[in-house]
């Protein structure tokens, strides 16, 4: 196992509800709610601009431009600790319910014969995330991170998510690979053997960032959601993804109990109950027929 964490397929089902985190899970960026008026931002579009500029004009990922800009503009003005990242992150607004809410779909998961489990699949920061009161909800926060030295402090990007790059996760929870250097993500998987198959994924997002992660789960007969501030009830980008085909379902970024987001996400949970029984039948079946030999 060389030391990796990795999950085999247990006797129930196993449904993984992924989330982005920024404006699904919190109203806005995490970086804006606190740490850019620190460093002298008071618009955070002028955070992202020189951002964008500064990706533009070296030719730099776009996540490792804002990563880099972070580092730099904290000179003089804020010590980049693992534990300042993780300050901020804990004054991060959430969404209507969100602290409630995992740990209520994983009881009706229980309920019905089926495993709840929750990731996130983020562009962010992980140590920002990680100092919300939500962050112990999670089976692995897949986020960016930074690397620190032996004071603590910030010297060079660890990990680096961008849109595209969140799909490798996918494939990881899918398979019970967890651990983002664990090359057994690569390895053969018959179907009958794979964790949590894409038809038993959720994956909850916001904009045209989470396209790649909801056409991927969608064409595996996952479920994709799209969410919206309830607050400006803006459902411009909704209806776009919707329209484009990248989302099943779109709903407001509600997550308190009997909500329009809380009853979708039972009703596929009940699916997923119903749908497992019938895979059972299907590759017992397919087994007697073959004589045992499961990867016919």
């Amino acid at each position: 196992m060389d030391g990796f964490e990795r999950r085999t397929k247990e006797s129930k089902p196993v449904l993984a509800i992924c989330y982005d985190f920024d404006k699904t899970l919190s109203p806005d960026n995490m970086q804006a709610q606190g740490y850019l008026q620190a460093i002298d931002y008071e618009n955070q579009n002028e955070f992202w601009a020189e951002s964008t500029e500064l990706a533009r004009e070296y030719d730099m990922d776009s996540t490792l431009a804002w990563m880099f800009l972070m580092l730099r503009r904290a000179r003089g003005k804020e010590i980049f600790r693992r534990d300042m990242l993780e300050r901020y992150g804990s004054r991060v607004k959430l969404y209507p319910g969100v602290r409630e809410w995992f740990g209520r779909m994983r009881d009706y998961g229980n309920a019905g014969g089926v495993i709840v489990e929750h990731y996130i699949l983020s562009s962010g920061l992980k140590e920002m995330i990680e100092g919300t009161p939500v962050a112990g909800e999670f089976e692995k926060i897949y986020a960016s991170s930074f690397y620190y030295d032996e004071d603590g402090v910030a010297i060079w990007p660890a990990q680096v998510v961008n849109y595209t790059g969140k799909t490798q996760y996918l494939f990881r929870i899918s398979k019970g690979v967890l651990d983002a250097n664990d090359d057994a993500v690569n390895d053969y998987f018959s179907p009958d053997s794979i964790r949590v198959p894409f038809r038993n994924m959720v994956y909850i997002g916001d904009s045209e960032t989470d396209i790649p992660c909801m056409k991927l789960v969608n064409s595996y007969g996952g479920h994709s959601i799209g969410v919206y501030d309830p607050g400006t009830e803006d459902r411009e980008r909704v209806y776009k993804m919707m329209a484009d085909n990248r989302i099943r379902y779109f709903a407001p970024a509600d997550y308190s109990e009997g909500s329009e987001l809380d009853r979708l996400v039972r009703l596929i949970i009940d699916r997923t109950a119903v749908n497992e029984r019938l895979e059972e039948i299907h590759f017992a079946g397919k087994n007697e027929s073959c004589g045992g030999d499961k990867d016919k």
